[in-house]
């Protein structure tokens, strides 16, 4: 991670500061170490950590973002993509656009994830529409969803399992 103020600490992954860093500087920070941990090559091997991540990225944004976490067929990550911003609705988010970055990017799986500012974890009807929709369509190209995270600032929510982790 690359940061300004941050220096390696003695320890393996700590970090001191040169200087005092505000709020923001830290949220910032937060967002960076999450992008880290979701490179390109690293193995997703626990639902809880990648739940911490996703929600380090999306949990403070004012408007709703949709995103993909493409991967290949070890579950390593592939890459992280915002595909929509706005207010999220069955018919913003095309299937098309969903299977056309699966594709250019050879992913295997993907987790599908969106934020919700308004700090609503409970998984909608139209979630639900978009997943089996999502679903269908990648199917087709033999990319499986294995998940669909909603996250707040409170938590996340899998769509998959419906458990708070």
């Amino acid at each position: 991670m690359k940061y300004p103020k941050l220096k390696a600490g003695e320890t393996t992954h700590t970090y001191v500061t040169e200087s005092p860093v505000s709020e923001t500087d830290i949220l910032q920070m937060a967002q960076q170490l999450a992008m880290y941990r979701l490179s390109k090559g690293r193995a997703l091997t626990e639902r809880r950590l990648v739940f911490n991540h996703l929600q380090s990225l999306l949990q403070f944004h004012e408007y709703e973002v949709f995103a993909l976490l493409l991967l290949d067929t070890e579950h390593r990550v592939i890459g992280f993509k915002e595909i929509f911003r706005g207010a999220l609705e069955v018919a913003c988010v095309s299937p098309r656009e969903v299977v056309k970055i699966a594709m250019e990017h050879n992913a295997a799986a993907v987790i599908l994830v969106h934020n919700r500012p308004s700090g609503d974890l409970k998984p909608s009807q139209a979630d639900r529409a978009l997943t089996e929709t999502l679903k269908n369509a990648l199917n087709m190209i033999g990319t499986h969803i294995l998940d669909h995270v909603v996250v707040d600032f409170e938590g996340c929510v899998s769509l998959t399992v419906e458990a708070h982790m």
